[in-house]
Parts: C-alpha cells; sequence; structure tokens
C-alpha cells in the first residue's frame, strides 16, 4: 500500500504579494465585499488575510454550490456567520438559484452607506463592491448571472486603475471584478486537500491516487454510507477499509482492469474526485465551523 497520507499539498503563488497590493488599493474604491465560498469547504475556500484587509468594510460570503453540499451543514455555517456579524446566504451562482436574495441582502449589509450617501444627498449613488474568491469557487460565475446577458462594464471612475473590470447590476449595484486571486496559504494540510478535492489546485500539485485516497479517507468517516451505495459495496467488504483498500473495491467493481486483472488504480481515481466535484456522491460537507 503507497504512503499517500504523508504528500503534502504544496502551491503558493508567487504573484499574492503583487495581489494582496491591488486588492488593497481597490478597496479604496468600494463599499464593501462579495466573498464567494465553496459551501462544502467555506474555511478551506476563504483567504484567512481577508479580515484583516477588509478592516471595518461590509462583508457578504455567499456559500456557492450549496446544492451539493449538506443542508444542515450548511445552516450551522450560517449561524456561525451570522454571530460574527457576516452576512451570508447559500445560492448556486451557476444556476442562479438563491441569488434573489444578493441585492436585499446588499442593502441591510451596506445600509450605512446608504444612510451616508442619502446625507450627502447621493440617494442614487450605487453601491460598489469587489467581488473575492478563489479559482473554481464560482467567482465569474457569480458576475455573469449577476450582470445578466450584456456583462455591461462601467465606465472608468476616478481613482480607479484601467485593469479593473466594473459590471453593472441594475441602476443601484456594480461590481468590481477582483484583480487578482488571493490563496489561502497551505500551512495546514488539510486546507491543500480539501481545496484539491473541490478542483481549485491544479491536478498537477498532486496524483489522482494520493487525492482519492485521501478524499475516501474523509468521506468514510463522516459518510460512509453514500460510498457504499454509490459504488453498490458490500458493507462486509467495505467495513473497516481505509482509503487506499476502498478504492481498490471501487475499481474491482467497477471493472475497472489492466493487463493482468490488475486494478487500475488511476482510472478508479479519477472516477471517485470526477464524481465527489460533480456532487454525484451526495450532498457532503468537508468542514464544519
Amino acid at each position: 500500500m503507497p504512503d499517500y497520507q504523508k504528500q503534502n499539498v504544496q502551491w503558493f503563488p508567487g504573484h499574492m504579494a503583487k495581489t494582496r497590493r491591488q486588492i488593497q488599493e481597490s478597496l479604496k474604491v468600494v463599499d464593501g465585499v462579495v466573498e464567494i465560498v465553496d459551501a462544502r469547504v467555506p474555511r478551506s475556500s476563504s483567504n484567512p488575510e481577508l479580515s484583516a484587509l477588509i478592516g471595518k468594510k461590509p462583508r457578504i460570503v455567499i456559500l456557492n454550490k450549496y446544492d451539493m453540499a449538506d443542508s444542515k451543514a450548511t445552516k450551522i455555517w450560517l449561524d456561525y456567520y451570522k454571530k460574527r456579524g457576516v452576512y451570508a446566504f447559500g445560492a448556486d451562482c451557476r444556476s442562479g438559484r438563491g441569488l434573489q436574495q444578493f441585492q436585499s441582502v446588499c442593502r441591510t449589509a451596506l445600509a450605512g452607506v446608504i444612510k451616508k450617501n442619502e446625507n450627502k444627498g447621493m440617494k442614487t449613488k450605487p453601491l460598489r463592491l469587489m467581488v473575492v474568491g478563489i479559482p473554481n469557487t464560482g467567482k465569474s460565475s457569480f458576475i455573469n448571472r449577476m450582470a445578466g446577458k450584456s456583462k455591461a462594464e462601467v465606465a472608468n471612475k476616478a481613482g480607479v486603475t484601467r485593469h479593473n473590470q466594473w459590471f453593472s447590476v441594475g441602476d443601484s449595484i456594480e461590481l468590481l471584478d477582483t484583480p487578482g486571486v488571493l490563496w489561502p496559504k497551505f500551512d495546514d494540510s488539510e486546507v491543500g486537500d480539501k481545496l484539491a478535492f473541490i478542483g481549485s489546485v491544479k491536478a498537477e500539485v498532486t496524483d489522482s491516487e494520493t487525492l482519492a485516497c485521501r478524499l475516501l479517507d474523509v468521506i468514510i468517516t463522516t459518510h460512509p454510507e453514500m460510498i457504499k451505495e454509490r459504488y453498490k459495496l458490500d458493507f462486509a467488504d467495505f467495513s473497516g477499509c481505509g482509503g487506499y483498500e476502498t478504492l481498490l473495491l471501487i475499481g474491482s467493481k467497477r471493472g475497472f482492469l489492466i493487463k493482468g486483472g490488475e486494478i487500475d488504480l488511476l482510472r478508479s481515481a479519477q472516477t471517485v474526485c470526477d464524481e465527489f466535484k460533480g456532487g454525484k456522491l451526495g450532498k457532503i460537507t468537508l468542514e464544519l465551523p
């Protein structure tokens, strides 16, 4: 059995310092921040530095892909954010489900900004929000869905660089697409794993077999019945298995064989990883607050 548990996902792009500076500059011209996280791994898909960067500006968290997450776990996360004064809701940015809440949540979260504008005689001034999110959490899907088919880019504003992309949401909101990607640091090996599970980290960072074994280790602990049902595993054979043994069982059950009758572990691993990312294993949340 390969020692897949000792390998760590290590990936920290060199452009992080530049991205941090760009975001700090952009924060000067926005009223608040919209953060897109993956509802299956809300903590791992969020950058821990973001709160410090944002400061006192209002923050809205959208738990995207909530249809793939455990609904009870999502409620726990929403309660967690609420207790910390962060406005949050679940949505599916690709289909648009849940996003009808966005404008009303914005008005609530930025009530102080709206009041301030009214006192200055600028009642119709649009609210400006910067959208942040790591790859594959749905930032682009969110902007495309909210901006509509036209994706009308707002004209250059004073203090805003030419590289920043502004999009209108009706007449009352303007969204700023983040100039860069603020990645989490993978100090905790589990964070790297979870980002690889959801497809945010490039596949070549770690091999599929290692990733699938680790993913199965996690799901066997939290949702063993989903693995058993999806791959039609006999409980007697499956009971007590770790990720590697389960991957072998899945390969055997699916008939993934190579010459000599050996299990095609690569094909089995790719199947498990793809089916998790596609939500085919069931509604699974891999972490709680």
